[in-house]
């Protein structure tokens, strides 16, 4: 099971909403390892359980609308204790923990978020997003290449 997840969401049509998704975006363009699978969702979804149980280590990417315009953080992520349902908004930590109770594994999980300040109608970044977006783009590319997952 040495293959890995990168899961970017977001609204690509609400600004900087968007980042996850582009992020994943400009990754699948630039990454052509068979072990490496890139989706670009709109927001995360039960459906998501399986894929994630089947790989190694999962990443996962999203806007924030909290913390400094385009200051990404990277969290370490632990399933969420047992939830009876999933909303409109399911959480990484949420799908991890179905993943483990439905298929019986849990991947090493990561989150990077990247704040923004702009959320409304529109398809473009603000500037300081942009920048954070090509920046973990180089990050990630670079990690993957090296193997560090």
């Amino acid at each position: 099971m040495p293959h890995t997840l990168i899961i970017g969401y977001g609204n690509a049509l609400r600004g900087d909403d968007g980042a996850g998704y582009m992020v994943a975006e400009l990754l699948r363009e630039r990454i052509q390892d068979p072990e490496i699978e890139i989706l670009s969702q709109q927001q995360l979804v039960p459906e998501l359980m399986e894929a994630i149980s089947h790989a190694a280590h999962v990443i996962f990417i999203d806007a924030s609308v909290s913390g400094r315009a385009g200051k990404v953080t990277r969290i370490v992520l632990r399933p969420a204790p047992a939830c009876a349902h999933f909303t409109h908004h399911a959480t990484p930590e949420a799908l991890l923990a179905g993943a483990q109770s439905l298929y019986g594994h849990t991947p090493e999980a990561t989150l990077y978020t990247i704040p923004g300040r702009f959320f409304e109608t529109g398809e473009e970044l603000s500037p300081s997003v942009r920048r954070a977006v090509n920046e973990l783009v180089a990050t990630l590319e670079k990690e993957l290449a090296a193997g560090e997952r």
